[in-house]
């Protein structure tokens, strides 16, 4: 990644954070941050005139091919997140969606084919590592993380604290170093 942006991503989601009125170590409800930033957000089952088997495609037969995806019509933006997905994995998916947004990302283009199916045109890793990086620091900020991990090391605990999966919260504590910062603290502690 660029040099200087996981500071960055920790800046936006400390920004983000305050102007909706939320601690460093509460949940972000992604939800109320799309509507924050006047982004709609629907699971298929929302979709107007889709078809039965295509929700059906969506949600039972391919629900682990997708998780999330923004489509922008005209100057509205429209969040789908796969409902078949559990709450937390919902939670990252919109955050990471958002995220796009926030770091004013080009969007993909798909295009559609003769018989009607979607096509991905385009797809920056990039982008994608960064928007990734940003949902995170949404989610979990590192401050945040580090103050409730001194308090408790109960991954399970903090990960319901923070309204995430358990394995955001650990990507997270080893990404950020707050494990490792914790270990050493504790072994100095030990030591004098």
């Amino acid at each position: 990644m660029r040099r200087g942006f996981k500071s960055l991503c920790e800046r936006i989601a400390e920004s983000k954070r305050r102007e909706l009125g939320l601690e460093l170590t509460q949940p972000l409800d992604p939800h109320a941050l799309a509507a924050h930033l006047d982004v709609m957000v629907w699971k298929p089952e929302d979709v107007p005139g889709l078809k039965a088997d295509s929700l059906s495609q969506l949600v039972q037969r391919d629900s682990d091919s997708w998780s999330a995806v923004t489509l922008r019509v005209e100057q509205a933006q429209l969040t789908i997140v796969n409902s078949a997905h559990s709450p937390t994995r919902q939670t990252s998916s919109i955050a990471h969606e958002l995220a796009h947004l926030l770091l004013e990302h080009e969007p993909d283009r798909i295009d559609l084919s003769e018989d009607g199916h979607l096509l991905l045109s385009s797809f920056e890793r990039d982008q994608e590592d960064e928007a990734t990086w940003l949902a995170g620091a949404l989610l979990v900020p590192r401050e945040g993380l580090r103050r409730a991990f001194y308090r408790s090391k109960n991954e399970q605990l903090l990960a319901s604290q923070f309204g995430v999966s358990v394995q955001l919260l650990q990507w997270r504590l080893r990404m950020t170093g707050v494990a490792l910062q914790a270990r050493r603290a504790r072994s100095f502690k030990a030591r004098a």
